[in-house]
């Protein structure tokens, strides 16, 4: 059978409230309903409505099938583990009888759940759900590794089986070397277990705050480098920045602007470290006193210089 993503049937977040639940349900009644709606198909989806809605709106349901359902997509094929119906009883009220009113896949989830009174067992075990979320670090972070304590917001299901957002506070290690766009994985940091499975896995995928002069891709860094008009015609040693600290830089003589000039191994620390580019750009030093007008003028007449020669103008 296939597995019914609820959550997108009432098009609501998987860590809606139940106030948003039944205000999505109220109005996807109204569209779907059969006796005014004319959209196509509009009693199945009416049915489907009123499916998911018998399930997110109760608690119990919810928090069961969560734990199933994270594993799968709607349309995938789906199997609930074997004896599910009997490890799993729902102290709030039985389903036998409705679920004949709703889908095969209802049923098999809810449709042999416990009478009234009944006691929850306790032999349904789940592995906790993942989490995913991004984490911004600068740029020294990931060339030098760091410890850094991040603010999360999480959702977690209470006792009573609704889902709450709760504020964690975690101590991240970013190792050297680590990447844009890199998974870093903290182990048992996920939505707690069910029953003797452990706790899910929380994922932070990295990011990187924008520095000032350096960019970053893959491993690799670049630096625009500004220079005088003298250093780039005649040659020179330079300082340049880079993210282990200030080298000296030798400019060929000749170099033109935009000219890339590579640093072997200073980008990224990896198992292949990345290279430092930097890309050389002609600073022109301004013509604000008389005295910088008079050098101008006498560069024009003394050089003869047609920047625009090749393109025979």
């Amino acid at each position: 059978m296939e597995y019914k993503d609820y959550y997108k049937i009432l098009d609501v977040k998987r860590d809606a409230t139940q106030d948003e639940i039944k205000r999505a349900y109220r109005k996807l009644t109204r569209k779907y309903h059969p006796d005014v709606s004319k959209e196509p198909n509009a009693e199945q989806k009416f049915k489907e409505v009123g499916e998911a809605y018998e399930v997110l709106k109760d608690p119990e349901k919810r928090t069961a099938y969560d734990r199933l359902g994270s594993e799968w997509k709607a349309g995938q094929e789906f199997r609930p583990p074997p004896n599910w119906q009997e490890s799993f009883a729902f102290s709030g009220g039985s389903t036998r009888g409705e679920a004949a009113d709703f889908s095969d896949f209802f049923a098999s989830l809810f449709g042999g759940a416990a009478a009234p009174g009944q006691q929850r067992h306790k032999g349904f075990h789940a592995r906790g759900q993942d989490f995913h979320a991004k984490v911004q670090i600068d740029l020294q972070d990931a060339y030098h590794g760091a410890t850094r304590t991040i603010t999360l917001q999480t959702p977690e299901v209470d006792e009573q089986g609704y889902i709450q957002t709760r504020e964690r506070v975690l101590n991240v290690h970013i190792p050297k070397g680590v990447t844009e766009g890199q998974l870093i994985r903290l182990s048992g940091q996920g939505a707690p277990g069910f029953g003797k499975e452990a706790a899910g896995d929380l994922y932070l995928e990295v990011e990187f705050k924008p520095h000032p002069f350096f960019r970053v891709e893959g491993r690799d860094i670049y630096l625009d480098l500004p220079v005088a008009p003298w250093e780039a015609a005649l040659g020179a040693t330079v300082k340049a920045p880079t993210p282990g600290g200030v080298v000296d830089l030798k400019i060929p003589p000749g170099s033109a602007s935009s000219l890339k000039l590579r640093l072997r191994g200073r980008g990224l620390p990896g198992n292949s470290p990345g290279d430092l580019f930097v890309v050389l750009q002609i600073a022109l030093p301004p013509a604000e006193s008389q005295q910088a007008k008079e050098l101008y003028r006498k560069m024009e007449r003394e050089l003869q210089f047609n920047p625009r020669a090749k393109l025979g103008v």
